[in-house]
C-alpha cells in the first residue's frame, strides 16, 4: 500500500523556514525516482524542482517521445491512434537507461505494467494525486494537451480509470490538491530522504 502524505495537514507549516537541511542529500546514484499521476497533477513542475534540489538529471518522457515521433503528442496520438501510442510510449520508457535522474512520465504511462515494473525495479514511483475537480480546474480545455482518451472517453472517466492503476504501481502517493507547491515538494525530498537512508543502512549491512 502506497505511503500516504498529506501535504495539506502535515507537518511542515512553513516549508522556507523548517526545510532548511532537508535538501543536502547525498542521493543514491543508482536509483531513479520516477513521477506520474493525472494531467495537471504537477509532475513538470514537481520534476524540476527535485532536479534542482537534488542535482540531479531531469528526464521528461513526453519530450522524449516527441523528440523521437518528430511532432507533439497530440499530433502523434491524432495520427497513430491510442494503441499505437502506448506502444511507442512503453518502447521510450523502457529504453531510459539513466540511473540517477528524476523522470517525468506522462499520465498515461501507468497503462504499461512492462513500464511500471521497470521503473519500481530501478528506484521509487511516486503517485503525484489530486483530486478530479482541482484536475479539471488546472488543465481546463485538454484537447491539445495530449491526453490519451478512449473514444467517447471523458476527462471524468479517464480519471477513474486511472487512479486505482496509479495507486497500484506507485511507493509512495504525494498528496498535491492544492497550490502549496514548496510544501509538496518539502515532503517528496523527505520521502526520498528516508529511501536513501534505508538504502545505505541496508548496504552497510550487508558489508558487515
Amino acid at each position: 500500500k502506497p505511503y500516504v502524505i498529506d501535504a495539506i495537514l502535515g507537518e511542515y507549516d512553513d516549508p522556507s523556514n523548517q526545510t532548511q537541511g532537508l535538501y543536502k542529500i547525498n542521493l543514491n546514484k543508482r536509483a531513479n525516482i520516477a513521477l506520474y499521476g493525472m494531467p495537471g497533477s504537477g509532475k513538470s513542475c514537481m520534476g524540476r524542482a527535485l532536479a534542482s534540489k537534488l542535482k540531479m538529471k531531469l528526464i521528461d518522457t513526453d519530450k522524449l517521445i516527441e523528440k523521437r515521433c518528430g511532432e507533439k503528442l497530440q499530433s502523434i496520438i491524432n495520427r497513430l491512434g491510442v494503441e499505437e501510442f502506448r506502444r511507442i510510449e512503453e518502447e521510450v520508457l523502457t529504453s531510459i537507461e539513466d540511473t540517477d535522474g528524476i523522470v517525468s512520465t506522462g499520465g498515461s504511462a501507468v497503462y504499461s505494467k512492462k513500464a511500471m515494473n521497470f521503473f519500481r525495479e530501478r528506484g521509487k514511483v511516486f503517485y503525484l494525486y489530486c483530486s478530479y475537480k482541482t484536475i479539471k480546474t488546472r488543465i481546463g480545455d485538454f484537447s491539445k494537451r495530449g491526453v490519451v482518451l478512449k473514444p467517447g472517453q471523458d476527462l471524468y472517466g479517464l480519471y477513474q480509470e486511472r487512479c486505482p492503476l496509479y495507486e497500484r504501481y506507485a511507493h509512495h502517493t504525494v498528496l498535491c490538491d492544492g497550490t502549496a507547491y514548496p510544501r509538496y515538494q518539502a515532503f517528496a525530498i523527505k520521502l526520498i530522504e528516508r529511501y536513501q537512508k534505508e538504502e545505505a543502512a541496508a548496504q552497510n549491512a550487508n558489508h558487515n
